[in-house]
């Protein structure tokens, strides 16, 4: 998010609960009571939009996690495409002797 954004983001809440007030004013609140509520629905709205953020990093759904998950397999795929059938032999190789090692602990200390 570039700088501009933000700033744009804070303009319109700011006006945004400006205009919440004005809203509850011209139902019939007092002006305390107008202030009061436009608060409430603020803070209820930060902490709806705290709670979604919140779930996307616990969950791992963020955009950084997402770039970073499509760089990896972007990198493992180019270096696979470089490599040669020998050393391709050879990766499926100690893949293989890895996998069976795991599979049975035993045999794998030889």
């Amino acid at each position: 998010m570039r700088r501009i954004d933000v700033l744009g983001i804070g303009v319109g809440v700011f006006f945004g609960g400006g205009l919440v007030y004005l809203l509850l004013r011209m139902v019939g609140l007092e002006p305390l009571q107008a202030g009061v509520w436009s608060q409430a629905i603020f803070v209820l709205g930060i902490l709806g939009w705290l709670s979604t953020y919140l779930l996307r990093v616990f969950t791992g759904r963020m955009t950084y996690h997402q770039q970073l998950k499509d760089y990896e397999e972007a990198l493992l795929r180019d270096r696979l495409a470089r490599m040669s059938p020998e050393e391709l032999a050879a990766l499926e190789a100690e893949i293989l002797a890895e996998t069976n090692a795991t599979a049975d602990p035993e045999l794998g200390d030889n």
